[in-house]
């Protein structure tokens, strides 16, 4: 049972750099983090728990509030999946909001959400959650239709979201309907979560489960889902929006999400380690690096490692990085048939 409750503020989070998977440095939630039953995900905390009764409360209005915000740095992510938002609207609402501040956004809605009217400046990240094709079917063609930038995230859940075939047959499906990303979200799976997984479960799913790391699993379907993407010609991260400018925090994505992947197959850690760091230098630098690679080269910020200075100025030269392009290649491997 899932019971609403009006009068919740606003749930406003800011961060100093990016971080996987949405990249934003921004968050507003208009809804309480636990919505669904009986497998609620935190997207915002990346977590997933069991939820047999819920009390969802629901932001009064989102435009007083953020009215009230001094600074609204984008981008934004907006947090409005589940079903809360098909009858309350109030991911719209925040939308509309930041349409108008000329903010740009990322909007989350999953299987039981709604999309949003058109807006300008906003990309919909669909969270294929629970992963029920014939209903993402229909929300993809409406997001087709409307001709919305829209890609699918996949929040991996083992058993449910963790099927090669199923991931297969989904990654056909937001190909033919103009997805712009497939993207895999790595969650924290608590033990109420794993207990209204292995409903009905047999006992290998069990033992899985409850007796065994799943982490690696996990991060193999990562990687699987990220080949399926490549293959079919889409990006296999979630795009924020305005993604094609050459800006310090879309720096420090690339920055991110290269150290990011090198740390999750323990590629040259130390180096990762520095990408790192200089990704969250980069987002919090005051002068934009392309000012400062027009009038000298980027080594000349002290904060910068030459491995990150030279990404970064291929980058802006030609929009990637033949490093990255190494790392990424790497990181797209399919997982084996017959692994769990």
């Amino acid at each position: 049972m899932i019971l609403y409750r009006k009068a919740a503020p606003l749930r406003l989070r800011r961060v100093a750099a990016p971080a996987m998977p949405f990249w934003c440095a921004t968050t507003i939630s208009p809804y309480s983090a636990r919505r669904a039953s009986p497998i609620a995900i935190d997207y915002v905390a990346l977590r997933a728990s069991g939820a047999e009764r819920l009390e969802v409360t629901v932001t009064e209005s989102p435009r007083d509030e953020l009215e009230r915000t001094k600074v609204l740095d984008g981008p934004v992510l907006i947090d409005a999946a589940e079903a809360a938002e098909e009858v309350f609207r109030r991911g719209e609402e925040t939308l509309a909001y930041c349409a108008e501040q000329q903010v740009a956004a990322l909007f989350l809605t999953s299987t039981e959400g709604a999309l949003p009217s058109a807006s300008s400046d906003v990309v919909i990240a669909i969270a294929a959650w629970p992963l029920d094709l014939t209903v993402l079917g229909r929300l993809f063609a409406a997001a087709q239709e409307r001709a919305l930038p829209w890609g699918v995230c996949v929040p991996l859940l083992y058993p449910a979201t963790t099927d090669l075939a199923l991931l297969e047959q989904l990654a056909d499906l937001a190909v033919q309907h103009g997805a712009a990303f497939l993207a895999p979200i790595a969650l924290e799976i608590d033990p109420t979560a794993k207990q209204a997984l292995a409903t009905d479960s047999d006992d290998e799913t069990f033992a899985m489960l409850f007796h065994s790391d799943l982490d690696p699993l996990h991060t193999a379907t990562e990687r699987h889902v990220a080949a399926l993407a490549a293959s079919r010609g889409l990006a296999d991260f979630i795009l924020p929006p305005r993604w094609e400018e050459r800006s310090n925090w879309n720096a420090a994505i690339l920055l991110t999400r290269t150290a990011s992947r090198m740390m999750a197959m323990e590629l040259d850690l130390d180096l990762a380690g520095t990408l790192s760091r200089s990704a969250r230098a980069i987002a919090a630098l005051d002068k934009p690096i392309t000012r400062i690679a027009a009038a000298a080269s980027l080594s000349i910020i002290g904060t910068l490692d030459d491995t990150s200075a030279e990404i970064l100025t291929e980058w802006l030269a030609k929009g990637s990085a033949e490093f990255v392009e190494y790392v990424d290649r790497k990181w797209r491997v399919r997982r084996d048939y017959g692994v769990p």
